[in-house]
């Protein structure tokens, strides 16, 4: 699928979160002729000092966040409501709809299915997906998207790092809205924009 505007940048470490295997984890984001948006995940480091979940049959399922896992956040310019989606290397994900802050559940609608596609080499993963807009309530046409990117890495030992475009002050928190750092318009004559709303 063609992409109409693709945005790439690289997701910052929570400095409460160390990794000794990760080097950079560089993302991608863009819109489809068809509506949908396509992100990219490219990992770089020591993947033999990771958890990375084997290959299954796609499919939805929870928890995928607790270990190795890719992340995007999707909301509406003013409004509270947004969407999560999780993309697990095994090929499995998730979706959530939340009205408010953390108040939210599970999406069960197979249509979702955002097509994963893994690659991955000695020291790079390569994670794609695709977000089906028009199969999300509450986002208009020509809404404006505010989107946060994020990923959660975990090592052989257990232990988890967060990275994202930007984190919030505090602890790491994907759905806080200060997380959701792009802004992509789209406006009535056709013509699409993503910005990056801000420092990390």
């Amino acid at each position: 699928m063609s992409l109409a505007i693709a945005y790439t940048s690289v997701l910052t470490r929570h400095l409460e979160t160390p990794s000794r295997a990760v080097r950079e984890i560089k993302v991608s984001v863009g819109l489809t002729k068809t509506g949908e948006i396509a992100v990219g995940y490219i990992l770089r480091g020591e993947l033999d000092r990771l958890l990375i979940p084997t290959p299954r049959t796609p499919c939805r399922r929870d928890g995928l966040w607790q270990h190795t896992c890719f992340e995007s956040f999707i909301g509406v310019e003013n409004s509270p409501a947004y969407f999560e989606f999780n993309f697990s290397p095994s090929g499995q994900w998730a979706a959530y709809a939340f009205r408010t802050y953390r108040d939210g559940a599970p999406i069960e609608n197979d249509e979702l299915d955002p097509q994963i596609a893994v690659r991955t080499e000695v020291e790079t993963m390569e994670l794609s997906a695709f977000i089906r807009l028009d199969r999300l309530p509450a986002i208009q046409s020509y809404a404006t998207i505010r989107l946060g990117l994020s990923a959660v890495v975990e090592e052989l030992d257990g232990s988890l790092s967060y990275w994202a475009l930007r984190h919030p002050p505090g602890k790491p928190d994907f759905h806080h809205s200060d997380a959701f750092a792009l802004k992509i318009q789209r406006p009535v004559d056709g013509v699409t924009a993503i910005a990056y709303t801000g420092k990390s």
